[in-house]
């Protein structure tokens, strides 16, 4: 990581400039796995549930879970924690859809920045969240991202100044576009393990392979 542990002490200061809510998206309906990723298991939970227990672990709030082509059936892997579903029922259109749907759940909120996490990057841990969250308010940038495979990705932070660009993404745009487009003024925190997502059974089989 480019942030030495001091640094994330700073996501919870005492002149944070705001809340840092995170949307934790999980509405795809699993193509190319050909069942529910979210639903996989994995060192005794579900992917959703260890994507769930990291975001809350992480210090954000409000957590929002926004669900798609699923609701119903994973709403049982976030009981008993505190984050809010919030189902898409556009999720057929693609990820900029989700991305709007939990903008607007937390709204009410008022966020100083938003982060945003998928189910299916295992290798997240609450650190990496939170360090993306005190680098962005430590520097004020407009946007900081996970750096992996030569390239800025999820999860990543977004400041309340995106959240029009945001709400502007069509279709199967994500966050990347919008990182790709700020360019050089995106801060990064490295994360190699980020090179590995949950998409086809060859992914999970190679997952599976590396439990203890």
């Amino acid at each position: 990581m480019t942030e030495s542990a001091s640094s994330e002490s700073n996501a919870t200061a005492p002149d944070s400039p705001g809340p840092v809510a995170l949307l934790l998206l999980a509405a795809g309906a699993s193509i190319r796995m050909g069942r529910p990723k979210q639903l996989l298991p994995w060192q005794g939970r579900t992917l959703l549930r260890h994507a769930a227990e990291t975001a809350v672990a992480s210090g954000c709030a409000p957590l929002v879970l926004v669900t798609g082509a699923l609701h119903k059936e994973l709403l049982p892997e976030i009981a008993g924690l505190p984050i809010r579903a919030v189902h898409n029922p556009a999720w057929e259109t693609g990820m900029a859809s989700s991305l709007q749907a939990g903008l607007t759940a937390v709204a009410e909120a008022n966020p100083a920045a938003v982060l945003v996490l998928l189910t299916d990057q295992p290798h997240v841990k609450p650190a990496l969240l939170r360090q993306l969250v005190a680098l962005q308010q430590r520097t004020q940038a407009p946007a900081v991202a996970a750096a992996y495979a030569g390239t800025l990705g999820v999860p990543a932070v977004f400041s309340r100044a995106l959240f029009s660009d945001l709400h502007q993404l069509k279709g199967a745009q994500g966050a990347n576009r919008l990182l790709a487009m700020l360019g050089p003024a995106v801060g990064r925190v490295e994360f190699p393990a980020g090179l590995l997502d949950i998409d086809t059974p060859e992914q999970y089989a190679a997952l599976t392979m590396t439990q203890p």
